[in-house]
Parts: structure tokens; sequence; C-alpha cells
């Protein structure tokens, strides 16, 4: 299938380049292999655009390389001294792609939409939406809420006169582009808005094509697409008049441990727990034992860098949890410290109990089956046996609270760890699926999220991660086995200029899209 769409493809785009070439016309159009199509639609209001820009609609505010807060659609925004009432003025000059103006009644409609979606966009805190003016806004919250911040940074305006149920696949906004064409399956045609209130790009035209990894390949070898996405086993190949960029991201891969001992949440109706992970003992033998740098090698061909949180270089990281890992020695005696022995077989062994555990991966997902295999090896060789075992989502869905999982996260909203690590979300689906509890923890999370600014809000966040006496990093109760960042790979046009990123997120989406307005071509 994807062959034939690829060939269809060839043929517009030859048609379209000769055309290019022969008026002289300066290049105003891109043809993008960038990632899977979005088959959830283009709805902020369910989760489109979390992941990076929403390209079709705007936002109040945005973050700007640096994660500094930066005025989008607002012109002005405030904080009550209790952090329960967020005001925000919007402009006044701003329309639709339909040629209707977005009113603060759109920005109401929008969050109280979002809100009853009951969807990824966690707006529950949310009591009420008043309008105080045509061009402002207060939202009050039940309580004071730091990461509200984010959900303004992200979640796109939709239109009250045009939205319905099939708004997804017809999205209108206020953002830089428009939506002309979706050919489900194969390509999404986009035009440049022409009301968009903002710098605008200098390329009105983008053509996504949804092709597979080696046919999005063959279209840039045939020099047919001016940027694509390549795994790492392809970024070493080289292809004439392209080049490779590599982002970092804080798109990570872990390994989730069962934190608490076998049981059963009569509740939910799950087992729970694992015996030999709830040693705390086992979980750090494994974080220090592990060589990060060598799976970056060996796995990601070095597109990559060493995890140690699940925020890596975000403003609420603690840098305080980087640490020497690779050490076997040490791992070997934090076992033999916490009374494990090993057996004739190098295995360790304590009380009758072999330290040993199967480890679940998508089997759909190849890196994370490397990841899996190789973080295998690496356990062997501090005599911890790992056996690893591919299966389906809805299949490691079923196992997940009592068996180690290779998973991963990495958002801009530090919202994430709070549901990661706070005890409330034990159980709750993904969200702190490994049972991990701590009272400390917990406080400095609530801390956080109530925080009145984002600067106290970190130093929570921070805190949480590691006080000098314990936190959910390594350094403290170790619920995860962080591996690696990844480095999102693009090989693009030699011609084309996208100029500096930030860190990117988990790889929903397409957040390199973000600064288009910034990219250029250059002869």
């Amino acid at each position: 299938m994807s062959v034939l769409i690829f060939a269809c493809f060839l043929l517009v785009a030859c048609t379209s380049q000769a055309s290019d070439s022969e008026t002289g016309k300066k290049k105003d159009s891109l043809v993008l292999a960038i990632g899977s199509e979005p088959t959830d639609g283009f709805d902020p209001t369910t989760g489109w655009g979390r992941y990076g820009s929403p390209l079709f609609q705007s936002t109040l505010l945005t973050l700007d390389r640096n994660f500094n807060v930066q005025p989008d659609l607002a012109v002005d925004y405030s904080v009550s001294e209790d952090g329960l009432e967020w005001t925000v003025k919007i402009r006044d000059d701003v329309k639709f792609s339909d040629g209707e103006p977005l009113t603060i009644e759109d920005v109401i409609f929008t969050f109280e939409t979002a809100k009853n979606s009951q969807s990824v966009v966690d707006l529950q805190n949310l009591k009420k939406i008043e309008k105080l003016d045509a061009q402002t806004v207060k939202f009050v919250l039940e309580r004071p809420q730091s990461t509200f911040l984010y959900t303004l940074t992200m979640l796109g305006i939709v239109p009250k006169h045009a939205y319905s149920e099939n708004y997804r696949e017809n999205p209108i906004g206020s953002g830089p582009y428009k939506l002309v064409q979706w050919d489900k399956g194969q390509q999404l045609i986009v035009e440049e808005n022409p009301y968009y209130y903002g710098k605008k790009s200098p390329f009105k035209k983008l053509t996504f094509l949804f092709l597979s990894q080696d046919a999005a390949f063959l279209a840039a070898k045939a020099g047919q697409v001016d940027i694509v996405s390549v795994p790492p086993n392809l970024a070493k190949e080289s292809i004439s008049g392209m080049k490779l960029i590599a982002l970092d991201s804080v798109d990570n891969r872990g390994i989730m441990l069962p934190f608490v001992k076998p049981g059963y949440d009569a509740e939910k109706g799950i087992e729970i727990g694992h015996e030999v992970t709830s040693d705390l003992a086992i979980r750090k033998a494994l974080n220090i034992g592990i060589d990060r740098d060598k799976l970056v090698e060996d796995v990601l061909e070095g597109f990559g860098t060493p995890a140690f949180s699940v925020a890596d270089k975000l403003p609420w990281w603690n840098e305080e949890t980087v640490f020497e890992d690779g050490d076997t020695e040490a791992a070997e005696q934090i076992l033999m410290d916490a009374g494990w022995r090993k057996n004739a077989d190098g295995i360790f062994e304590k009380d009758g109990e072999k330290a040993s555990f199967t480890l679940v991966y998508p089997a759909s997902d190849q890196t994370r089956q490397s990841l899996a295999i190789a973080f295998k090896q690496m356990a062997k060789e501090i005599g911890i046996e790992v056996n690893t075992e591919g299966k389906s989502w809805s299949e490691i869905e079923e196992v997940m609270h009592s068996t180690p999982v290779v998973m991963g996260w990495g958002s801009h909203d530090p919202i994430e760890i709070y549901h990661l690590y706070h005890s409330k979300y034990r159980g709750q689906g993904y969200s702190n699926a490994n049972y991990y509890s701590n009272k400390k923890v917990d406080q400095y999370m609530d801390q956080a999220i109530h925080a009145i600014t984002p600067e106290e809000a970190n130093e929570y966040w921070k805190k949480a991660q590691w006080d000098g006496e314990t936190g959910f990093s390594a350094l403290g109760d170790a619920p995860w086995v962080w591996l690696v960042n990844l480095q999102h790979l693009y090989v693009v046009n030699e011609h084309l200029n996208i100029g500096e990123q930030k860190i990117q997120p988990h790889g929903h989406g397409w957040p390199i899209t973000e600064f288009i307005a910034d990219w250029t071509w250059e002869e």
C-alpha cells in the first residue's frame, strides 16, 4: 500500500517541482514525512497539540525556546494572590481561518468543552469561567494549581460557531495554517491561514505524507521530500542534497518497576506488586549498574542521551539526580549489604527468593525491544536475571501493575510528574502504574501543584525528586530505571534551515513545526 501511495506521490511531486523550476518561482511549499498520522484528529479539547504546536489553532500563551512564558492570543495575564483566579486579556484583532473573529466566548467554549470531554486535558480543578468584558476572561480554580499555566500554553482555541462532532477532521482555528485536504492514510495538505496574526512562515503550503519509515526514506533519496524523520539505523546513511539534524528531547524510555509487595487491589480488581522489585536494593542496584552511555551507543546508534529522570533538563528537573552509572561493583555491594548472596549460577538470592523478573515491552516497538534485551544483559552482569517478553499494549495493561515494563514519557508540563509519582494516582491506568508511594514526596508535589508562581513550584518539583534525604529519583526510592532520552532525527533538504529548536517532547504530534515561522530556504 505504501509503495503505491509513494509512487502516486512521486508523480504529483515531480510535476510540481518541474513546474516550479520552469517558472523560476521562489520555493514556498514543503513536503514533510515527519511521523505517523494523528488518528484522533486535530481537536485540542481532546488532546491535539499537547505534544507540540497545534498548527491549526493558537493558544493563549506559549513557551519560547528557553521555556519562558510568552503571549500568543493573550496580551496580558495575572494570577490572584491566593492563586485561585487567573485573569487573561486577549487580542482584539484575531480571526479564525474562516474569517470569523475570535472572541472571548470562543475561549470560554474551548475550556468548557475540554473540561466536559474528560479526556487527557485535565481541567477538573477548573471551577468556573467568567467573562469580564469583550476581551477579558477569568478562570476560577477550585484550588491553586501552578500547572494551569501550562494548560494555557497547550490548549488551542476552537471556534464555538464551527465546532461539531466532526471538528477533529475539519479543524478551523487561528493558527498559522488551515487544513485544505486530508486523504486518510496518505497525506494531509495545509495552506497558510490568510488571517493569521503572528509572524508568517515563508512556506505557504505544507504537504504531510503518511509513509512507512522505509518508504519515507526512499522518498527522501528520490529528492521528493524536504524533511523526513528517520530511525537511528537509517540516520547514518547519507542522502545527496540532504543533511541530518538531531534534536535533543525529553522523549525518554525507562523501566517501570513495581514498587510494592505482591498483593491485590480489590477496588480496581488487579494484581499488584512484585516480590523482587519491591526491594529497594534491587531497584538501586539496577539504577547504578546500568550503563546508559552504552545503551545510547549500542541501541540508539549514538543518537540520544542518558536519562536520569522523566524531565531531564527541563526547568523543574533536579540536576542533583545525575550520578555515575555503569558501576557493577557498587551495584553488587548494594545487594550484598541488603543480604542478597550469589548462587552457583551467579544470580543473587535472598531468603530463597531469586533476583529474577520478567520485563515486558511493546512487541511492535523495535527500540524498546532492543533496550529490553540490552537491559537484560546488563542486569545479568550484576547478578540479576531478567527475562524479556514482547506483548501488545492491551496485554501490557493487564500486567503492568505487577510486572516491570519498558515505557516512555516526556512532556513540557510538570503535571506529568504528578501523575507518575503521586500516591493518589496509584493504579489509575498508566499513571503511577507501579503503585509508588512516599508521603514526603506527595507533600512536595502537592506544594508544587498549589504554588502561586512557576519558580516556587519548580523548587518543590526538585525536592520531590531529591531533597537530600528522600525523593522519587534513583537517589531515593528509585521506582523507575530511566534509561535514555531519544534524539529526534530528521533528514532535511540542505537548503532548508529550521533554526534553533527547544527540547522536544514525547513523540506524538509534530513539535518540529512549532517554530516554522522562522524556517528559511537558502539557495
